[in-house]
């Protein structure tokens, strides 16, 4: 019996010691699993090389969506309309004090022209910081179009290829106008504004450009292409006038060309040579030596920043001016990046208020505005970290116009770029009813009140007079609350901010010689006026603030990944036909998308439907 129990005993420290081995074994291959999912592949940079930039999609301030979506989209292979500006910033201005990178090389082949002139410029003056290193700054491409010249201009060297042009078009305005539409369609759209030059209805109440918004479009589009040609004929080192020139003469001058019509650019100087791309190619590997396939020596500007956020990541105990980017419309509610959530931003703000590492703010606006509530909560948010003593700075982008405008409003101070679109200052609401279309195809509607407003705001019946008159007065006090913010935080009286408000948009620098703007400047400008403010000298770091995953989101977002990676190689995956037909309609989605978005019960908006092209 002994015996017995002494081989049972064996046996079961013999399968109990199995048990721990092969317990610890999965242990190790799940946390190998785990931490191959969680740490990306730093990437080599080679000892000689140039830094290549070359942008893929829109140039945007912030990315939009949500990491996940973005990071599964990059994982099928579709995740390139979008390139993050400050990405390639933080790689140029690394690279301008690394040895090993001896060349920077720009390519804009892939870059949609979508993204605004303060946008561009902050990229335009990493580029001549970079050459002010005394590194080549080498540009080429198969054409330029007007927002690719505007960066490549800064380059040493500037390529076109031989089948290429260079067209430079100028800035425009157009909008769809629905009134007619509407008519035959009988829908009805009740409009209340505040504001003459409030013009962001004007596309449901009439078939043109009212002379008030082509007065104030003309302005702006004048000041956005001034800017323009000053900045590349500085850059180009042209003679006044040269660059436009070019512009206006290039049709008949191509109609009359006996040769390639990329030989105009290199007649007007606008580049250095025109050169298929193989030998420009073997130009830059002449510095930077030759891989094996013969290609010359590089690291694109997405994998190099990577080292850089990784050795910037080493640390975090400078004090701290924090950035909070502000892209598009304003919403209520919580959004993905892309759009400002009211609640999202609210809650930045607090984070940066609570982190006693941050000393001051820098409020990063690109916005047109939107939800008056939700800039209202904003607004106040920035009141409250000023006045627990952390001082805010607003760095105004392509537009903070608006909304965009009513959020900055606070700030200690405010920058902007000469061509950012700001101003338009009012507050509008658009109420559309079907009540004729429903008489015109034989429906009726009929029901009880306990009081006459009651049901007058249902798209089924016409709004009734007290309702309109109710509307009408909330829309004219929220006006008057705008006024009134703008007046405090600018050391005006409504009636002075009155008088340059109206709806009026203006450029950055007509803002600025009416009071709406503090200063003329760069992003950077504005971080330093932030971290003076805070008392910090020199001795500060600059942190970007976006919301946080956890731990346990950023584990499920790379195993997410890794999932579709593995799907798309099997040939699982979206293989791009219906993202191609969904591209198809974009215009038309984007509108619906954004007229959708200003559809709550109830809400004013402040918005201004300004884009540029």
């Amino acid at each position: 019996m002994g015996t017995i129990r002494s081989m049972l005993s064996v046996l079961w420290r013999g399968l109990d010691g199995l048990r721990r081995f092969l317990h610890l074994l999965v242990l190790l291959v799940i946390a190998g699993f785990v931490i191959g999912a969680l740490r990306g592949s730093i990437p080599h940079v080679p000892d000689q090389a140039a830094l290549v930039v070359a942008p893929s999609g829109t140039l945007v301030e912030q990315l939009s969506g949500d990491p996940l979506s973005r990071a599964i989209a990059q994982a099928r292979g579709t995740g390139h309309d979008e390139t993050l500006l400050w990405d390639l910033v933080d790689a140029i201005h690394a690279a301008a004090h690394d040895p090993r990178i001896k060349v920077l090389v720009l390519n804009f082949d892939n870059m949609d022209g979508a993204a605004g002139q303060a946008t561009l410029s902050e990229l335009a003056a990493a580029i001549r910081d970079f050459r002010g290193s005394g590194k080549k700054v080498v540009a080429y491409g198969q054409s330029y179009a007007r927002d690719q010249y505007y960066l490549a201009a800064n380059a040493d060297e500037i390529y076109l290829d031989p089948l290429g042009y260079l067209i430079i078009d100028g800035y425009s305005r157009y909008r769809l106008y629905y009134k007619d539409i509407l008519d035959k369609l009988h829908v009805d759209i009740n409009v209340f504004r505040v504001g003459q030059y409030k013009s962001a209805v004007e596309e449901y109440t009439r078939n043109d450009m009212s002379p008030q918004d082509r007065e104030e479009s003309l302005a702006y589009l004048n000041a956005l292409w001034s800017n323009y040609l000053a900045a590349v004929t500085r850059a180009r080192g042209l003679p006044a006038g040269a660059v436009l020139n070019y512009v206006q003469s290039l049709p008949k001058s191509a109609a009359d060309a006996k040769g390639p019509v990329a030989e105009l650019a290199l007649t007007a100087k606008l580049v250095t040579g025109v050169k298929p791309t193989r030998e420009v190619e073997e130009r830059i590997g002449r510095i930077t030596g030759f891989d094996d396939d013969g290609s010359f020596r590089g690291i694109d500007a997405s994998d190099y920043v990577r080292t850089v956020h990784a050795a910037s990541a080493l640390g975090r105990r400078d004090p701290r001016v924090a950035v909070i980017v502000a892209e598009g419309d304003i919403l209520d509610g919580s959004q993905p990046p892309g759009s400002i959530g009211g609640d999202n931003l609210v809650q930045l703000l607090r984070t940066a208020g609570k982190d006693d590492k941050i000393k001051s703010v820098v409020l990063r606006v690109d916005s047109p505005g939107g939800s008056a509530t939700a800039s209202e909560l904003i607004y106040r948010e920035v009141q409250a970290l000023q006045k627990a003593g952390k001082p805010v700075v607003v760095s105004m982008a392509n537009y903070a116009a608006s909304g965009g405008y009513y959020i900055s409003s606070p700030a200690s101070e405010i920058w902007a770029h000469p061509a950012t679109i700001t101003g338009s200052i009012g507050i509008f609401a658009v109420i559309p009813t079907v009540s004729r279309v429903l008489d015109k195809v034989g429906v009726g509607v009929d029901g009880l009140a306990t009081t006459p407003p009651a049901g007058e705001l249902q798209i089924e019946r016409p709004l009734g007079e007290e309702q309109r008159l109710m509307i009408q007065a909330t829309v004219q006090n929220g006006y008057a609350q705008f006024l009134q913010h703008v007046a405090d935080g600018r050391h005006k009286t409504p009636e002075q901010v009155d008088a340059i408000g109206q709806g009026h948009v203006w450029s950055g620098q007509d803002a600025a010689a009416r009071g709406l703007v503090d200063h003329l400047g760069s992003f950077d400008d504005a971080v330093k006026a932030a971290a003076r403010r805070a008392k910090l000298g020199t001795n500060y770091k600059v942190q970007f603030m976006e919301p946080q995953l956890t731990w346990a989101q950023t584990l499920a977002l790379q195993l997410e990944v890794r999932a579709v990676r593995l799907m798309t190689s099997a040939g699982l995956g979206d293989q791009g036909g219906l993202s191609a037909l969904v591209r198809q309609f974009d215009p038309v989605l984007k509108e619906a998308e954004r007229l959708a978005r200003f559809n709550r019960s109830g809400r004013l908006y402040d918005y201004c439907f300004c884009t540029v092209h």
